[in-house]
């Protein structure tokens, strides 16, 4: 249907989660018939965004500060961890005011099929901080998916020997559900009713 550069920006607009190709083609459009500033203004934040923005050295979470706001914070509780799959998650858990303890941020869950083992959701850096025998608790604050569920019984049998408590979000959040779509209300009271995963 288009050509050149706007074919481009289709589908690079695509590839964003949750866009298609009819919501990828009305967003070029739109972008490209109003003012052209406001659109070079927009590629100017995305550019910035994505260069000033880098993993934390200790969690993972994407900060523009090393270490990041969480791990530099010395008021927050050092001796309970709270393992999401990524930065938004984390951040959504934040704005619930229930937690005050760090974050882990995985990035992946595992998915042998797709080639995602334990190297690849930084388990290696994730047993660095357990070892370091601060934790006392491990909350494991997955999406209720079989990639979620698989995280969550391989990260439980790896530190049930360690005397950590291990616990998890209550299943108030659906099987098969995103914590990104999850109400507030719901997330909150899952956060507040987590159970241990080895009992």
């Amino acid at each position: 249907m288009f050509n050149g550069f706007l074919e481009d920006l289709v589908n690079n607009l695509k590839k964003l989660p949750g866009i298609g190709s009819k919501t990828a083609q009305r967003l070029a459009i739109h972008l490209i018939s109003k003012e052209k500033a406001v659109a070079l203004k927009l590629a100017d934040s995305i550019k910035d965004a994505v260069q000033s923005y880098n993993n934390c050295s200790i969690c993972n979470m994407l900060s523009e500060m090393e270490p990041c706001k969480f791990c530099s914070d010395a008021t927050r509780m050092s001796n309970v961890i709270c393992v999401v799959e990524n930065t938004q998650d984390a951040y959504l858990i934040e704005a619930l005011h229930e937690f005050k303890g760090r974050y882990f941020v995985l990035n992946e869950l595992l998915s042998p099929l797709d080639g995602i083992g334990p190297e690849e959701i930084n388990f290696p850096k994730l047993e660095t901080i357990i070892n370091s025998g601060e934790i006392n608790e491990i909350i494991l604050a997955l999406n209720p998916s079989a990639e979620g569920e698989s995280t969550i019984n391989y990260l439980a049998s790896q530190f049930e020997e360690k005397g950590i408590k291990i616990t998890r979000l209550s299943t108030g959040l659906p099987f098969g559900g995103d914590i990104e779509y999850t109400s507030s209300l719901t997330l909150s009271n899952a956060f507040k009713r987590r159970y241990s995963v080895t009992e």
